[in-house]
């Protein structure tokens, strides 16, 4: 089986630290603190806006049970007094996520496995999600395409590189919507094909898949907690912490990580 790339530069695990904290993609991030707490309560309170697609019930109402999980696994203050100003993402806690996609990639490749990769942050993740499509790709997985001509939040499904995101008005879209995951399965469903082994995604594409049982890796920022959640329920397989929408080349040292860490680099 052939590798997908040669390794150009990848970061040891403290300069890829270094790096996410030095590009505010972890560290002290752009988001701030009562937008991450306003989140958390709107999950809380069942608007399902937040819960991305996941069915979280009646699990979840106590605010600050939702505080703890992000405190745990993204690295926001743990403080319920802190409620204004500067909050965080742990940048050890991003590694340590990418490196638990890398083993759940390490099996997509060994069994050859159908994978379905999706965005609803096109301006920020599309390169990452093309990056490690394109490499599955070349080592023999198979990548899930959505059906032709389907519609969802009145904007279209595009596959970008592999990759599917909204369209709409000649502009790819920012969405937390389940909606168009959920007309790619139904299709899937409808014509007999078979579902994905894996789902690549976020925002409401990641939840949509997880809920529906399928195996989903998604990254999420600090103020989208229904992901998180959704890990420590285990719903979903690995969520990423990070700021999902900085420049895009900003994003390259980590997925160079990924990639390696999953075995796609030639030696």
């Amino acid at each position: 089986m052939a590798k997908s790339k040669v390794r150009n530069a990848t970061p040891a695990r403290d300069e890829l630290v270094a790096h996410l904290v030095r590009s505010r993609i972890a560290g002290d991030v752009a988001t701030p603190r009562d937008n991450n707490l306003a989140h958390y309560r709107e999950l809380a309170e069942g608007n399902r806006h937040f819960w991305l697609g996941l069915e979280l019930g009646d699990r979840w109402t106590d605010e600050r049970a939702v505080l703890e999980v992000m405190a745990q696994r993204c690295g926001v203050v743990a403080d319920p007094n802190h409620v204004s100003g500067q909050d965080t993402i742990n940048a050890e806690l991003t590694v340590d996520a990418l490196e638990r996609v890398a083993v759940r990639l390490r099996k997509a490749i060994a069994g050859e496995q159908r994978v379905l990769f999706a965005t609803g942050h096109p301006a920020g993740m599309l390169p990452v999600h093309q990056a490690v499509a394109r490499s599955l790709r070349l080592v023999g997985c198979r990548l899930v395409t959505p059906a032709e001509g389907l519609y969802a939040d009145n904007g279209d499904v595009r596959l970008i590189g592999g990759v599917s995101a909204l369209h709409r008005g000649g502009n790819l879209l920012h969405t937390h919507s389940p909606d168009p995951m959920t007309a790619i399965l139904d299709a899937l469903e409808r014509d007999d094909l078979p579902m994905p082994d894996l789902v690549f995604a976020d925002h409401g594409w990641a939840g949509c898949a997880a809920q529906r049982g399928i195996d989903t890796i998604g990254f999420a920022d600090c103020n989208d907690p229904a992901l998180f959640v959704g890990e420590a329920e285990g719903t979903i397989a690995v969520t990423v912490p990070l700021d999902d929408n900085v420049p895009p080349h900003l994003y390259d040292p980590m997925t160079e990580y990924l990639l390696e860490m999953a075995g796609l680099f030639d030696d």
